[in-house]
């Protein structure tokens, strides 16, 4: 009987161990899920506020969806949320960490991304000016230029370095499965390729494009000037 007892008895405490085992698998499973949903917020949060922003990113897809056609507009956008990719593939890579405490490294990457916003805008300054009223005459982009354009204005900005390596460092846990912090890339990238198709659809609207076609050499030096605006401004930014 005694033995009976010690028998049942075991089998008792293995089943609450059991039970333990699983109600505490549980919650952690709920933390975790509730951690990745308070991640997500934050990610979709704090990058549409980063998107939305005017910078170079938005100047170029403005200036080529108004100025040229609705196409380069959106292929522009298109390298835009590729460039991000770049961003977004060496932070995970752990390399973002290192441009961001380099100073030097950083330093480099800015005075690249300055130049060749300034390089465009006085690109756009010294362009001849074309009669406006003749669709033939806009300027002509290839498929490739426009991508290139987009791609290069958002890979060659370090304060796009800055804004994915901070995100994932402050925002992201370090236990967050890969397979998740690669789909919170995606989605800044996403964000970014909607956000400014959104922008290239409204500037290459026919209306807009019709009232504003006779300012259209004073439009493309507005832009210009802006670019350099905004390449100065970088150049000697701080992080």
């Amino acid at each position: 009987m005694a033995d009976a007892y010690v028998s049942f008895n075991h089998m008792f405490c293995q089943k609450s161990s059991l039970v333990d085992q699983f109600m505490n698998g549980y919650v952690t499973l709920e933390n975790e899920g509730h951690n990745n949903m308070t991640e997500w917020l934050a990610v979709v949060t704090i990058t549409i506020f980063a998107v939305i922003s005017p910078g170079p990113d938005f100047a170029m897809v403005s200036r080529n969806a108004l100025l040229v056609e609705r196409r380069v507009g959106l292929l522009t956008a298109l390298g835009i949320s590729q460039g991000v990719f770049v961003h977004v593939g060496y932070t995970l890579l752990g390399i973002g960490l290192l441009i961001k405490q380099s100073p030097a490294l950083y330093e480099i990457l800015k005075l690249v991304g300055a130049a060749y916003l300034i390089w465009l805008g006085v690109r756009m300054l010294q362009s001849s000016p074309y009669p406006s009223h003749l669709e033939e005459d806009k300027p002509v982009y290839k498929n490739w230029k426009a991508l290139r354009i987009g791609f290069l204005t958002n890979a060659l900005n370090p304060k796009t370095t800055i804004f994915v390596v901070s995100l994932f460092l402050q925002v992201v846990n370090p236990k967050t499965p890969l397979t998740m912090q690669i789909a919170y890339g995606a989605f800044i990238a996403g964000a970014h390729l909607v956000w400014f198709a959104l922008v290239a659809l409204f500037f290459s609207h026919p209306k807009i494009q019709q009232n504003l076609l006779a300012s259209r050499k004073w439009i493309d030096r507005a832009f210009g000037i802006a670019l350099i605006g905004f390449g100065i401004g970088l150049a000697f930014a701080n992080k």
